[in-house]
């Protein structure tokens, strides 16, 4: 649109100008015509399906809106109106169908014990954090043992050997049931934590360590000197459990101190689907997310744009000079987005808009959108499709931002005149 209007020579900057004055009134409409959403699980799971049902995971709509609110609502905080999504980590393991999708209140790491014989269930752990090699000492220098006799290689290897057990005893005296360590063991110290019976995991991310230190209120120990009992994080159930066929195995650990801490498991048929619910799923958390930050909504199906191009058309005639042209294509470039819905829905796109124009200003109902699902009602507020108040302010806002941005590049020199 203000291309044309640059053509007629209008000067760029009035253009800008016309414009932030537009997107202001545009903004000032949407919070006229929003509605305070009246908060409960079953609403949120309506939103957050609308946004799922245009994805490739719409048959599974429901169950996973219905997750992704459940996981929202676990950590989120009510009383600040605040949600950290960095708290929902989201894993993916190929196989199994989209159906198996499920929702853990806990973490879920993609490692498994580090010998096979640890025990695969553990109730009640408190799981001791390193960040600490668990295994002896190695000399960083360049010189080299000399050892001659067999006595001298057992005494070395006593002492590595008591340098171990007294680390493994360590964690035992302060009681710890379960070590996750960021580094690995060798296959010494594992038979040894083997015998010991100390179930351990080794080679853990950094990330997933600080969210299980999160989940279970534990802290993260960085040397042996200070392993106390206070450290530990207690889990209510750690379990390891294998993917059908695969050689796959994970661990969760659930029912901890601090549940705020959730993980969202999807599953799919291939590579692409896992990574294309991932998106998904991330899409309905911030909706359900933004919804709990500002409960505030307008309604979609284009019917929130063209209330808007009508306040921005209205408003244009009250200022004088060039800036009312700007103003005016601006409230035709918010008529394109229902104008392409009407054309992707296969509806004679101009017909309908200004049939729904229309009745918007007949009926002072800026409810009035586009039928796209052809349900025989134009009131989105019976087809329940809405979005959140936030979301559309932002893209306003920022649409036009980019707009000006663009208007004040004079002229673009390109590479090849040279």
């Amino acid at each position: 649109q203000a291309e044309t209007l640059l053509e007629r020579g209008i000067h760029p900057i009035r253009i800008a100008e016309g414009y932030e004055v537009a997107s202001r009134i545009a903004v000032e409409e949407l919070e006229r015509i929003a509605h305070k959403f009246e908060f409960g699980e079953e609403p949120l799971i309506q939103t957050c399906m609308t946004t799922l049902s245009s994805k490739i995971v719409n048959r599974c709509k429901r169950s996973l809106a219905e997750i992704a609110v459940k996981a929202v609502l676990a950590v989120a905080d009510l009383e600040r109106k605040d949600v950290n999504l960095d708290l929902i980590k989201v894993e993916g393991k190929v196989g199994g169908k989209l159906e198996d999708t499920e929702l853990i209140y806990g973490i879920l790491v993609d490692k498994d014990m580090s010998h096979p014989q640890m025990p695969k269930h553990i109730e009640d752990a408190k799981i001791a954090i390193l960040t600490c090699p668990f295994e002896p000492p190695k000399p960083k220098t360049k010189h080299k043992v000399e050892i001659d006799t067999v006595e001298k290689f057992e005494t070395l290897r006593k002492q590595e050997q008591q340098y171990f057990d007294d680390m493994v005893q360590k964690c035992k005296d302060v009681g710890a049931t379960l070590v996750i360590c960021q580094w690995g063991f060798d296959d010494e110290a594992n038979h040894l934590l083997m015998n010991r019976n100390l179930p351990a995991v080794r080679w853990v991310g950094g990330v997933e360590l600080e969210l299980i230190a999160i989940a279970t209120g534990g802290r993260i120990v960085p040397r042996f000197q200070e392993l106390t009992p206070e450290k530990l994080g207690p889990a209510g159930l750690v379990r390891e459990k294998s993917f059908g066929t695969t050689k796959d195995r994970m661990l969760y650990i659930e029912h901890c101190a601090n549940s705020r801490a959730v993980t969202i498991f999807i599953r799919g048929g291939n590579k692409m689907m896992v990574e294309e619910t991932k998106r998904s799923i991330h899409d309905a958390l911030c909706v359900a997310r933004n919804l709990i930050r500002n409960n505030s909504i307008v309604y979609g199906g284009g019917s929130a744009e063209i209330a808007c191009s009508l306040a921005v058309e209205a408003a244009a005639d009250r200022y004088p000079g060039v800036e009312q042209y700007a103003i005016r294509a601006f409230a035709d470039a918010l008529d394109s987005v229902p104008m392409a819905l009407a054309e992707n829905s296969g509806l004679t796109p101009i017909e309908t808009l200004s049939a729904v124009k229309s009745q918007q200003v007949k009926e002072n109902n800026p409810c009035c959108g586009i039928d796209c699902n052809d349900v025989g009602t134009n009131d989105m507020r019976e087809q329940n499709v809405f979005e959140t108040l936030i979301g559309k302010k932002q893209q306003l806002l920022l649409a036009t931002q980019v707009v000006k941005m663009i208007l004040k590049i004079d002229d673009v020199i390109s590479p090849s005149e040279y």
